[in-house]
Parts: C-alpha cells; structure tokens; sequence
C-alpha cells in the first residue's frame, strides 16, 4: 500500500520529536528533566518520563536514524490503520500503539534499574521498533534495506533483528538499550494481532507466496 495525504499523524509525531530533541539538544537540565531515569520513577514517582523520554534523543544522528525510520514505516502503518480501523479509529490506534510501545519497551529497564542511581535512557526507538513491526506483519515480504544497500524481505530482517536485540541484551556492553528494541518491537506485533487477529493468517497467506517457498511447493 502507498501512502496517502492522510498520514498527517505521523507527520505530526515527527514535528514534535524533532522540535523537543532539538529544544533538549545542549541543555543539560531538559534532558535531565525527561530522560527515562528508572531510579526517579520509582522513587519520586515520575511517571511522565516513560513517555517524554520518547521525545529527546542524545544528539542529532540518533535523532536522524529515528526519524528516517519512523518516516519511512509510520506512514504505511498509518494508512493500513486507517484503511482497517476507520480514519478517525484507525489514527487513536496508531498513536496508542507509538506511545504505548514507548513505555512497554521501558518497562523491562524500568525493573532492572530502578534502584541505580546512574542509569538514564532515551529516544525513540521502542516506539519506532515497534511501528516497524507492526509494518512486517501486514506486509511482511516488502524489502527492508540496510544502508540502501543490502535488502532482504521484512519478516527475514525482524527474525534476525529480534534474535540480535535479544543477545546484545543480555550483553549489555555497548551503551545501547537493547531491551527496549527487543520489547518494542514484540509489542507492535502482539498489538496488531490482538487489535486485529485477520493479520495472522493474512500474514502466513503472503509468506506461502514467497518465491522460495514456492520451490518446496
């Protein structure tokens, strides 16, 4: 499916990133005010920061690589949304899944951090993981590429994309939240299923027709 001019809200959702991430971007204070800090939401109950953490990023290439992510797969899962749900439905929903899988992908952290005092987190990358997946579950044999150069079909890359957030987790050695990856992304999954079940066998439907498994046919 191609976009249509009614993908305004993904749109929107980028101004509003764009414009707090570049508003935090050198102030020390705002980032400290809104960061994911597990040890604050626990202790001070500042709850708030599950979702304003979503809306700042560390610098501008972490920014850059949300937003041209979240540019390229918000729009087309905005306009599955629409075209299942109902305009108006079907844009609550794609705002609760961004904004939900924000906090869900957290919450993991969240649990594992709370009592330390150092550890802050930020961006979007739970909420855009999530957006991608649920695009791989509706269409799951478009090409993801990476770096424009190496393309394989959507449900190859989140295979492999779901196992590495998964190890890299465990790890935990490179300074990247991996866990909010790994739980974004299982989150826009589980939410389109339970949101709309049709998906699943929509879904195996279009994998049956992958040309390769049409060799073993």
């Amino acid at each position: 499916m191609n976009a249509q001019p009614e993908t305004y809200i993904t749109y929107v959702i980028m101004a509003v990133t764009i414009a707090f991430s570049f508003y935090a971007f050198n102030r020390a204070e705002v980032l400290r005010k809104f960061m994911m800090t597990p040890y604050l939401i626990h202790s001070r109950k500042q709850y708030y920061r599950f979702v304003s953490s979503g809306f700042i990023h560390n610098d501008h290439m972490h920014l850059l690589l949300n937003m041209f992510s979240f540019y390229f797969f918000g729009r087309n899962v905005e306009f599955i949304f629409r075209a299942i749900f109902g305009p108006v439905l079907g844009g609550v929903y794609f705002v609760a899944l961004y904004i939900m899988a924000i906090v869900v992908s957290d919450l993991p952290t969240f649990l594992k951090q709370k009592n330390n005092p150092a550890y802050s987190a930020l961006g979007a990358s739970g909420g855009v993981a999530a957006i991608i997946f649920a695009s791989i579950i509706f269409q799951p044999l478009n090409d993801i590429c990476l770096y424009a150069v190496l393309c394989f079909p959507g449900f190859i890359l989140g295979t492999l994309y779901v196992v590495f957030s998964y190890y890299q987790g465990r790890k935990a050695n490179d300074g990247i939240n991996h866990d909010a990856h790994l739980y974004g992304a299982l989150f826009g999954l589980v939410f389109c299923i339970v949101m709309y079940p049709d998906c699943i066998p929509f879904f195996i439907e279009q994998l049956k027709g992958w040309k390769y498994f049409q060799m073993f046919q």
